[in-house]
């Protein structure tokens, strides 16, 4: 995935209970450091949120990046791997699928609303009575939604040009044209155009322009100033950074992250989807 932080600490998902108490598990720690989840599958659905940071996870050929807000529901089976930014509140929630009155078949961003938060919140406490849990966790089923944004991003697959995304995945900022990429892997433009076309639905300059976005959440989230981040992901210059986000997000770093430009705060706004333009 994204080229591993000095100090990240890796982990092994935690083993759950064979049999679940409840139809609903919910619990949240807050990592210290860097933390990343090796690839791995739970036996039940599982929605994972952050407050104060980005979870980034990968499922097969694709990369979810879930700022505060949002959630990322993970169908029971789902291998997958993820990464936090260091000090986010990290949540989660497993479902028992038997007990769960619905099925989302692929990964899918959930709208984290204050009630739902709230309620998932409550239902992490281990003294409640059986009849006040299954209230709750019913009207979790009732309130529980898929985002209107989805923000994910489709890897290639596609040999011609999979070294393209992996170097890109590495270094982000990494600024080689198409044409200069076409020369290095002895192909055409054509080529490269057309494989990322086909491949992703969007163009080269596209697609690492949502890489690059992908990018932008978790290094902002993390506390770094707007010109650090746009020098980090290789633009000429902040305002390059600035509009190059807004076509993205549909907003300014500054607003989504709640404070002026240059100065990121806590996310506030939802991601607003992707724009091709």
């Amino acid at each position: 995935m994204w080229r591993r932080e000095e100090g990240t600490e890796v982990r092994r998902a935690v083993a759950l209970p064979e049999q679940a108490p409840f139809a609903i598990l919910s619990e949240f720690q807050v990592p210290r450091v860097p933390t990343e989840w090796s690839p791995h599958a739970h036996p039940r659905h599982e929605l994972v949120w952050v407050r104060g940071g980005t979870l980034t996870s990968r499922v097969a050929d694709r990369i979810f990046t879930v700022s505060e807000g949002h959630g990322l529901w993970m169908p029971a089976g789902t291998v997958h791997g993820g990464r936090a930014t260091a000090g986010a509140e990290f949540h989660d929630a497993f479902f028992a699928p038997e007990r769960t009155p619905f099925a989302f078949r692929e990964p899918v961003a959930i709208t984290m609303t204050p009630l739902l938060e709230s309620l998932l919140a409550h239902l992490a406490r281990t003294d409640l009575e059986a009849a006040a849990r299954a209230r709750a966790e019913a009207v979790v089923f009732d309130v529980l939604q898929p985002s209107e944004h989805q923000f994910a991003l489709q890897l290639p697959g596609d040999p011609r040009i999979d070294p393209i995304a992996e170097a890109l995945l590495d270094d982000p900022g990494d600024g080689r044209s198409l044409q200069e990429w076409a020369r290095e892997l002895g192909t055409s433009d054509r080529t490269v155009t057309r494989a990322f076309r086909q491949a992703t639905g969007l163009s080269f300059a596209q697609w690492r322009q949502l890489l690059r976005a992908h990018q932008a959440l978790m290094l902002l989230s993390a506390g770094h100033e707007v010109t650090t981040v746009s020098e980090l992901l290789g633009y000429a210059q902040p305002s390059s950074f600035i509009a190059a986000f807004r076509r993205v997000m549909g907003t300014t770093p500054g607003a989504f992250f709640g404070g002026a430009d240059g100065e990121p705060g806590h996310v506030r706004n939802p991601v607003s989807g992707v724009q091709n333009s």
